[in-house]
């Protein structure tokens, strides 16, 4: 005999426990997310254990230990994304139908790109907020590769990256460029230095900090025989080392402007140690964009046309 499923058909009620569940897990913990729910812990608690129940698996470990996800949490939290996915993309979808702009619109952007002068985001989203004045923005920071796997997986309709591999997942349209150069501190050995008496080898012998992932930063390291002798995940995390006068590590030009005025850093060898960065926006290639998001991306390619992308 065939066995019957455990959980059945899915309800309203079930998706309202699912909401509970995605709210609690990207809030790391009940505490946290009684803010974002507005109902107490309490509450909160009670909803978990009625998924539990209802899903036959015990999805969260919380106590003194705090809070973590099971195997089977995990599990469910990542089917759960899927299904809200596919509701607010059902929903964009019925939207269109009436020629709506109503809803959310997630974007993920790499950091230390507003000081960019040709980054034209700012613009595009005021430009955006005129054409969907009802639509609401969610913007995220994120590492290059959390902002793929985001928009693989759905949870940003909208990614903004420096180019490095691509992805058959994703479409890439080209936006702008930045340039980046290799910083030391004002404690630095080298700092006093002038150009002309600086060689490329004393600057390789320096100790580098370097991206962690899959990047730029990291190709051109290899092709120019830095060694990574620091990690940082974000560009404030190269400023910090940098600044400490230990370390040498690249910045893009634009976010190291102001700390170069206050005499706390100077870029070497530029002609030598640099490299530009060309940042793309990102979509999945499938299924295609709603029309929330191709309104956005609209906005982008207009105020960053491809003549400016060089």
């Amino acid at each position: 005999m065939a066995r019957k499923a455990l959980l059945g058909t899915v309800t309203d009620n079930d998706l309202r426990l699912l909401r509970v569940y995605r709210a609690v897990v990207a809030c790391g913990g009940f505490a946290a997310a009684e803010l974002e729910l507005n109902i107490n812990r309490s509450t909160i608690s009670r909803h978990i254990k009625d998924l539990e129940t209802r899903l036959g698996v015990t999805l969260c470990r919380r106590g003194r230990g705090g809070f973590a996800l099971t195997a089977e949490g995990e599990e469910v939290h990542r089917s759960a994304l899927k299904i809200m996915t596919a509701m607010e993309d059902f929903q964009h979808e019925v939207d269109d139908l009436h020629k709506q702009l109503s809803g959310n619109l997630t974007i993920a952007i790499f950091d230390k790109t507003a000081t960019n002068p040709h980054c034209k985001i700012p613009q595009a989203l005021a430009m955006f907020d005129e054409q969907a004045p009802d639509v609401q923005p969610e913007l995220h920071v994120a590492p290059i590769n959390a902002i793929e796997r985001g928009v693989i997986e759905g949870r940003y309709q909208v990614g903004v990256i420096p180019d490095h591999r691509p992805s058959t997942s994703l479409d890439y349209i080209p936006l702008f460029s930045e340039q980046m150069y290799l910083y030391c501190g004002s404690t630095h050995p080298l700092f006093k230095h002038s150009d002309a008496g600086l060689t490329p080898q004393q600057i390789r012998a320096s100790k580098y900090v370097g991206i962690g992932y899959h990047s730029p930063n990291m190709e051109v390291t290899h092709q120019l025989g830095q060694q990574r002798d620091a990690t940082a995940y974000d560009q404030e995390a190269v400023a910090h080392l940098v600044l400490s006068g230990r370390y040498v590590g690249y910045l893009p030009a634009h976010y190291a402007a102001e700390f170069e005025r206050q005499g706390l850093m100077r870029a070497l060898l530029p002609s030598v140690f640099e490299y530009v960065c060309q940042f793309s926006a990102i979509v999945r290639h499938a299924p295609q964009p709603n029309r929330i998001t191709k309104t956005f991306l609209e906005a982008l390619t207009t105020l960053h046309p491809p003549t400016q992308s060089h």
